[in-house]
């Protein structure tokens, strides 16, 4: 099975959008994701990479989409999932419908929870946790870093599935 890790963010309500768009503009949270997909294959949805002005750089950035005739400068459209255009490790970046596609399938898990409730209209689909082990989580405290929320970055892995 390929290497795919679903990586969003939230408030403490699993939202993850307004608008199509971040509900919130956090450096540090940005800076994060940007650690953890740089140099990667990424995989979103037609709406994510509509929301973004140009292809995230030093990543490979694909877009499923339904549409056969959307196309964007720099981004690989596909319309299904092929094997063998995916790399080994791919990172989906959203938005819900694709994370709800893929959550069957899904390996890793990185989810940054932010300590506050937005207001938005897209949430992070429903996670059946008993599939899930937390492996790591590093909480970010509110700082002169991380003025705004409190932040904690949680990192999960499939559990291995016994017959």
């Amino acid at each position: 099975m390929k290497n795919i890790t679903l990586i969003a963010a939230m408030d403490t309500n699993g939202l993850i959008g307004k608008n199509n768009r971040l509900p919130w503009h956090l450096p540090v949270d940005l800076n994060f994701f940007k650690q953890q997909t740089l140099g990667k294959t990424i995989l979103m949805g037609r709406k994510t990479c509509e929301s973004l002005p140009f292809p995230l750089p030093n990543r490979r950035n694909i877009v499923l989409s339904r549409n056969k005739v959307f196309s964007k400068p720099g981004f690989d459209i596909i319309n299904n999932i092929d094997n063998k255009i995916l790399d080994d490790e791919v990172m989906v970046i959203g938005g819900s419908t694709l994370y709800e596609l893929l959550m069957p399938q899904a390996s890793h898990m990185i989810l940054t929870r932010i300590d506050h409730e937005f207001e938005g209209d897209t949430y992070f689909p429903n996670v059946d946790w008993e599939l899930w082990q937390n492996t790591r989580t590093t909480r970010l405290p509110i700082s002169d870093q991380n003025p705004e929320y409190n932040i904690a970055f949680e990192f999960y892995q499939r559990i291995e599935q016994t017959t």
